[in-house]
């Protein structure tokens, strides 16, 4: 059977007591090892906009699910809509619930632990004239392979770039938080866009060491070099990219403009005051003096939504004291004269954003223009933080909506005013 969604629609005693106990205790211990062997889970399902999802086998009335059975998921859009995702939702991770995703109609989950279960539909013209590859592997130096997804309208050729850095705490996230801001910037087909992730602070990946900022960093730094390498496979210039991340990948992206003449391979504080960036990915046959060169002379204008620029705002993601570290993972110790290195910079906050201040943009924005670098610092009314964020929950949805979309069209003509 197949459950269908669709939208249209004394010693001696005290001896016994014992003995009493023990065969209460072993009969209770035998009930729950049963019970554990008939676990049931609450299965979820979240209902649809413009498509519709069949789930196999047909669920229970009363949605508990016995564990470790497998259910198939078969997303199908409505006339004039796409596929987003096919996915499902459970307690747990950073923000309090993560989603698991799947990029075809057809997904298999098995059921062990509580979880929701949807799919998402988007508009044909967001993405009927792109080319979607997801998962290009850039490097593994920990236990997670490092990817990054590429949005490339079809026939592209020598398009700009945008690298699109996601947030999350460096803690938490992918790069598929960051899809709907990359289909917004492929709008009018001027760019290919790259989304990427990155390795997470500490062992939050499971690496056996920890992980710190500017391992974080340097995989930004590995990444651009691996877009670079292929970019004309996807129709992309590799020298003109901008750069663009929300929350902690603001902080990253900003690292990406600014700290990229840091590159190198002397090491990052094992020498007192030296801390060189050495990319997690050099192409074969270049040297990091040259992937340096790339990097810099290609980054030509930034986009560093709703982030922290100085470490003193952001220590507690870091565990490290010295002072040298600390300003070598701060852009704000690293901006450059316009007359030495010219980087625009577009910025966006949200005017009721609990984690970001408005005085933690300015100081950097008045700093940037002290050197006399170009920006437009923009405060959207009303809106929290990582409005740029777009992940299946119809929330999130909504806030992308009404604040990502038009914000993301006024970031692309920033762009369009360097590139075009």
């Amino acid at each position: 059977m197949t459950h269908f969604f669709n939208t249209k629609n004394n010693a001696s005693l005290n001896s016994a007591l014992f003995i009493c106990s023990l065969l209460i205790f072993g009969t209770v211990m035998a009930s729950h090892s049963k019970s554990k062997d008939q676990e049931s889970f609450a299965v979820t399902l979240v209902a649809p906009e413009n498509g519709t999802y069949a789930v196999s086998p047909e669920l229970p009335a009363d949605g508990k699910v016995a564990a470790g059975t497998e259910l198939t998921v078969t997303a199908t859009p409505s006339e004039g809509y796409s596929l987003d995702v096919v996915y499902y939702t459970f307690k747990g991770g950073m923000w309090g619930t993560t989603n698991v995703e799947n990029f075809t109609p057809t997904m298999k989950i098995v059921v062990d632990k509580d979880m929701s279960i949807g799919a998402t539909f988007i508009e044909n013209n967001l993405v009927e004239n792109l080319n979607v590859t997801h998962d290009v592997v850039y490097a593994k130096p920990g236990v997670k392979p490092l990817k990054y997804d590429v949005f490339a309208p079809k026939g592209a050729k020598d398009l700009p770039a945008v690298v699109i850095i996601h947030g999350g705490g460096w803690s938490s996230n992918n790069e598929d938080v960051m899809r709907g801001l990359a289909r917004e910037l492929t709008k009018g087909n001027q760019y290919v866009v790259f989304s990427m992730d990155y390795r997470w602070v500490n062992n939050l990946d499971g690496d056996a060491t920890p992980n710190y900022m500017h391992n974080l960093i340097e995989d930004v730094f590995g990444g651009i070099a691996h877009i670079q390498e292929h970019a004309r496979e996807y129709g992309a210039d590799p020298t003109k990219i901008a750069v663009t991340g929300d929350s902690a990948g603001g902080h990253l992206s900003a690292a990406a403009a600014v700290l990229s003449p840091m590159i190198g391979d002397g090491g990052f504080g094992t020498t007192e005051g030296v801390f060189e960036y050495m990319p997690t990915y050099i192409p074969k046959g270049k040297s990091v003096e040259e992937v340096k060169k790339e990097i810099v002379d290609a980054v030509q204008v930034a986009a560093p939504s709703y982030g922290p620029f100085d470490s003193k705002d952001f220590k507690t993601f870091i565990q490290q004291t010295d002072q040298g570290y600390l300003d070598a993972v701060s852009p704000f110790q690293h901006v450059p004269n316009v007359a030495d290195r010219a980087i625009p910079h577009f910025i966006v906050r949200g005017t009721q954003d609990p984690i970001i201040p408005d005085a933690m943009i300015q100081s950097y924005v008045d700093l940037l223009k002290e050197n006399g670098q170009t920006v437009e610092y923009l405060q959207v009314e009303g809106a929290g933080h990582a409005f740029f964020d777009w992940k299946p929950d119809a929330q999130t949805r909504a806030t992308f909506a009404k604040y990502g979309v038009p914000y993301a069209a006024e970031m692309k003509s920033f762009f369009d005013s360097v590139f075009y």
